[in-house]
């Protein structure tokens, strides 16, 4: 695994090494040994899954408030997603500012959420399905979350958004009472 930089401090992806013969290919989806630097003393408590059926569909931004703050590791396993995280921390110099990556099986990347940050993403293939590690469990009482069309993030989606979840869809816009998460 490569880690690689983004230009928001603490938000990284990482490029796992895809080798390929006659019978397939393999690549490695994690190891602690290589992320310990990132996460630290922390194990990954939680595994989910998602499917995206149509093209199009945005999932998110989500996070968790202390104490369940997590790191989140994200993959694509099929298909092809642009995902996104937005800086939530109070006092960073890119609070509200945000990321994104296209994920895909071939590319092989992963991108690393720290705590503090808010995540979704975009399904740009019917069928995409997505492989999040978390290192804290989901946790309803902490969790929050931003709109996806959020004007003051400002958030430009690579194609339509067809389709998101009645509840993401109803989260309330960034006014100014929004301070982000103090660790």
């Amino acid at each position: 695994m490569i880690l690689q930089k983004t230009s928001i401090e603490g938000l990284l992806f990482a490029e796992s090494t895809v080798r390929k013969d006659g019978r397939g290919s393999f690549s490695r989806l994690f190891c602690h040994q290589e992320l310990q630097a990132i996460i630290g003393d922390r194990s990954i408590v939680q595994i989910n899954y998602s499917l995206s059926e149509t093209l199009g569909v945005v999932r998110g931004l989500h996070f968790q408030r202390p104490p369940f703050m997590e790191v989140k590791m994200v993959r694509c396993l099929r298909g092809k997603v642009w995902d996104v995280a937005v800086d939530l921390r109070k006092d960073s110099p890119t609070f509200l500012r945000w990321h994104a990556e296209v994920l895909t099986p071939t590319n092989a990347r992963m991108m690393i959420i720290p705590e503090g940050f808010a995540h979704g993403f975009q399904a740009l293939c019917a069928g995409s399905e997505i492989l999040y590690l978390h290192t804290a469990p989901y946790t309803p009482s902490s969790e929050g979350a931003l709109r996806y069309d959020d004007p003051n993030l400002k958030i430009d989606w690579p194609i339509p958004v067809t389709n998101t979840s009645h509840r993401d869809a109803s989260h309330p816009y960034i006014d100014e009472s929004f301070c982000g998460i103090v660790f």
